[in-house]
């Protein structure tokens, strides 16, 4: 059984080998067939899609093409129709451009023929005019010069009737509005004046006092004399003197230093020296103060601290008589109200007018006229230069501007006022500050006075560059220089003061 089994086991195997071997090739060739027949029928399917997508592109590209076709078509007719009726407007334009031609040719055909006609027209005239020139015996120009003659002859007088009859209506009507102007203007600014003096009295508590203000041989009021350039006079009046001098600042230096003097009862030559320099200092405030009132009293404001103490100053000056602070208020007062009277700017002539004579507070140290020296006082602070014209032309013929004309006239009309200036007192206050300025032109002059009513100048000098011989000639040459170059009643005598002090402290 076993070799049976055994047998049909080694045939068997084999077998079924080959016939395992043959069913499977026949299962590989089944699928390869069926592989190959789908490939084919995808290849035929692809080849019918591409056939349809051919036949459709062909259809596309044909019918594209018949589009453009048509569309150039379409843009050929248009070209056609523009272009056929670019030929008829250039025909039309061809047209009117030989029309426009025809007719310049006309123009200018008949411009030659009035050019004819012209010519004609001025030798018809020429010829009438010479025979008109040989029967009046008279050339063109003669026989116009003879009409324009007569025609002046005739009515010369009647036109200088006319003129002179207009020059005097006007002349009256404008004479009379002036005239009410300014005196609603005066009326509305009057103002008192006070004639200027050259002395000023200082109330004494008692008689005792007069020998305690000369002092030991004279030594306190030589002291006083000499610090403030005033003179001292003390005569027989009871309990009183009187301080001489011409500068209204000096006088009241040396007023308020009597006073100080007085009041502490100790008069010594150290104290006399400290009282004048306070008295200097009370001055420069008092002079502030009268600045700052001045400017409240005319309503102005905004100027410089600097210029309102150089206004102060002008309360302590005076021309012909008259106080120039009290002027420039008034002078400011009656420009604004003629400058509301005639439509001017109010505030410029109220300001030139009180600045109009800035320049005479400080005209005794500085070169030039007032009117100069006020005028570069302005533009040094600043001032507009529609206020600085009336500082600098009040005096001038014709100002350039309306505010400084009427500046010139408020002016004028505050100085005319009867009584407000007296030509001997300026001539006076002139021949004096001559005489000192005469005398500081000198080198090594340290302070000139002018004392005694003209009567007598003391010249300081500085010790260390005038030694006592320097001195002597000095006197001689000032005296010379005085005989020469001024006119004075009299004589004036010259004194030289050379006086040297040394200061020392002990500590």
């Amino acid at each position: 059984m076993s070799t049976i089994y055994l047998i049909i086991i080694v045939v068997g195997v084999p077998l079924a080998a080959v016939f395992g071997y043959l069913i499977r090739k026949n299962i590989a060739g089944r699928q390869v067939d069926s592989a190959e027949a789908k490939a084919q029928n995808m290849l035929v399917e692809a080849k019918n899609k591409q056939k349809e997508l051919l036949l459709e592109s062909k259809d596309k590209s044909l019918k594209i093409i018949e589009d453009a076709k048509k569309e150039a078509q379409e843009r050929r007719q248009e070209i056609s129709h523009l272009q056929s009726r670019l030929e008829k407007r250039e025909s039309l334009f061809d047209q009117k451009l030989l029309d426009l031609e025809n007719k310049n040719q006309k123009l200018n055909d008949k411009a030659a023929q009035i050019e004819e006609v012209k010519e004609q027209i001025q030798q018809i005239k020429t010829d009438q005019l010479t025979k008109l020139e040989t029967i009046a015996s008279f050339s063109k120009e003669e026989a116009k010069k003879v009409l324009i003659e007569n025609t002046e002859r005739e009515i010369k007088d009647e036109l200088l009737q006319r003129i002179n009859k207009i020059a005097d209506e006007n002349s009256e009507d404008l004479e009379r509005k002036a005239k009410a102007v300014l005196a609603s203007v005066i009326q509305r600014c009057a103002t008192s004046h006070a004639a200027e003096i050259t002395t000023t009295t200082l109330d004494l508590p008692s008689d005792e006092m007069k020998g305690r203000v000369i002092g030991k041989e004279g030594r306190n009021i030589k002291t006083i004399e000499q610090l403030t350039g005033v003179e001292i006079i003390i005569d027989d009046t009871p309990q009183m003197l009187t301080i001489s001098g011409f500068s209204p600042i000096r006088r009241h230096v040396a007023k308020r230093a009597l006073e100080k003097l007085i009041l502490d009862g100790r008069i010594n030559p150290a104290r006399i020296e400290d009282a004048v320099l306070q008295a200097k200092k009370d001055m420069a405030l008092d002079i502030k103060k009268a600045g700052e009132d001045a400017l409240y009293e005319v309503g102005i404001t905004g100027l410089d601290p600097k210029l309102v103490q150089i206004i102060g100053r002008l309360k302590y000056r005076t021309s012909y008589g008259q106080n120039i602070l009290r002027h420039s208020i008034e002078v400011a007062n009656l420009s604004a109200l003629l400058a509301e009277e005639l439509g001017a700017n109010v505030a410029v002539a109220k300001k030139g007018g009180l600045l109009h004579d800035i320049g005479k507070a400080v005209d005794h140290e500085l070169k030039g006229t007032h009117t100069e020296i006020g005028r570069d006082i302005a533009k040094k602070f600043n001032i507009p230069e529609e206020v600085i014209y009336p500082i600098a032309c009040h005096h001038d013929d014709r100002p350039p501007t309306l505010e400084a004309i009427i500046v010139k006239i408020a002016d004028a009309i505050s100085g005319a006022r009867p009584g407000a200036r007296k030509d001997t007192y300026e001539n006076y206050i002139q021949r004096l500050t001559e005489l000192e300025d005469l005398a500081s032109e000198f080198s090594g002059v340290e302070k000139v006075y002018a004392i005694q009513a003209g009567r007598e100048v003391r010249v300081f000098v500085t010790p260390d560059q005038i030694d006592d011989l320097a001195a002597v000639k000095l006197a001689r040459s000032i005296a010379n220089d005085i005989e020469n170059k001024l006119k004075y009643p009299g004589e004036i005598k010259v004194n030289v003061i050379r006086e040297k002090r040394i200061v020392e402290y002990a500590r």
